[in-house]
């Protein structure tokens, strides 16, 4: 099993624990957006010493808002009922902000995929997102692995 990264980070900078059921999907998508990245980001590091530019053209390929819809779509299956809970939460949220480079649709199916990964990185779930991810990747047969 994956260590818990968000209780380990709560214990060493003595932040008490908080119930996520009472964040919202925005806020839950703040933090999912940026655990996602480290994920792709990891994953693309770990492959090997490559250019930075290299790396960061194919991690904003993965972590843009159009790729993110896309994986979302393709694992709406394989999510638990949960998953899709938080899921529709995120996309049905009230973005303050405007899709630079996304469509409206992709936008708010991106923040809803982001919205899930936050669930599951504040609940301590790495090995799902994991799984989750590696799945997407598998399904759009993403340049990643």
């Amino acid at each position: 099993m994956a260590a818990d990264l968000n209780a380990y980070l709560n214990d060493k900078f003595g932040i008490q624990a908080q119930d996520i059921r009472t964040y919202s999907p925005l806020t839950l998508a703040y933090i999912g957006d940026a655990f996602f990245d480290v994920i792709i980001r990891s994953i693309l590091v770990n492959k090997g010493n490559t250019a930075v530019n290299n790396l960061h053209k194919r991690a904003s390929s993965i972590v843009k808002a159009q790729t993110q819809s896309a994986m979302v779509k393709a694992l709406m299956d394989d999510l638990t009922e949960e998953e899709q809970d938080y899921y529709r939460r995120g996309r049905n949220s009230k973005p303050h902000t405007k899709a630079k480079n996304a469509t409206t649709m992709d936008y708010l199916d991106a923040t809803g995929f982001e919205a899930v990964m936050g669930f599951l990185y504040l609940t301590g779930d790495l090995d799902r997102a994991c799984e989750l991810v590696s799945k997407g990747i598998e399904k759009l047969s993403l340049d990643v692995l």
